[in-house]
């Protein structure tokens, strides 16, 4: 997996480029098909916000953030971003799964 991270109006440091690939790494535990995540951390007049698109096969998944804390904002994003993937990862395996399947057959059908 691929982490890019890009920072607007913010200084990136160790620190906080360590957090974000630390915390972005724990989204591989639920779906190993996530290729490519891109994370931009922006500070604005109002809060600190960020943003994130994770590529995975077949579809991207976007999500956002915004507090007054940076840390609480990366906390926020990830978590949102494991329940997207829970729930694609839910949906391909429903497609996956339809009835008419060779386990399905009764002997009736036979």
């Amino acid at each position: 997996m691929q982490i890019n991270i890009t920072g607007h109006h913010v200084d990136l440091t160790d620190a906080l480029r360590q957090y974000v690939e630390e915390k972005v790494s724990k989204l591989k535990r639920h779906f190993d098909h996530v290729t490519n995540v891109h994370v931009i951390l922006t500070v604005e007049k109002q809060g600190q916000k960020a943003e994130a698109t994770v590529h995975v096969s077949g579809n991207d998944l976007f999500a956002h953030h915004e507090t007054q804390d940076m840390y609480a904002s990366i906390d926020g994003l990830v978590d949102k971003l494991d329940r997207q993937i829970l729930k694609y990862k839910e949906k391909i395996g429903n497609h996956n799964q339809k009835s008419g399947g060779v386990k399905n057959m009764t002997t009736a059908e036979e």
